[in-house]
């Protein structure tokens, strides 16, 4: 595993130990390791919902009825949760 050192100001050093002590996370390392996983996530999902205006964006505009298509939206769910009833 790589190893990287960082500076921080009191407060927040005091922070990471405190969700240590919390029993939350096994160490400082940890939790600093969960803080930057939980980024690249955030990152990539950014990344796709982008990716997924995009997309609509370049599909062009509908000639459907945005109500109608409204109302097929909201008959499939209640379809689909009368089934599960």
């Amino acid at each position: 595993m790589a190893q990287m050192n960082i500076s921080i100001p009191e407060q927040l050093k005091g922070w990471a130990e405190a969700r240590v002590a919390e029993g939350r996370y096994s160490s400082t390392s940890d939790y600093v390791r969960d803080l930057v996983r939980r980024d690249q996530e955030r990152e990539e999902r950014r990344k796709a919902l982008l990716a997924a205006i995009d997309e609509g964006l370049a599909s062009g505009v509908s000639d459907r009825d945005p109500f109608e298509y409204l109302e097929e939206l909201r008959s499939g769910l209640r379809g689909r949760s009368a089934d599960a009833a």
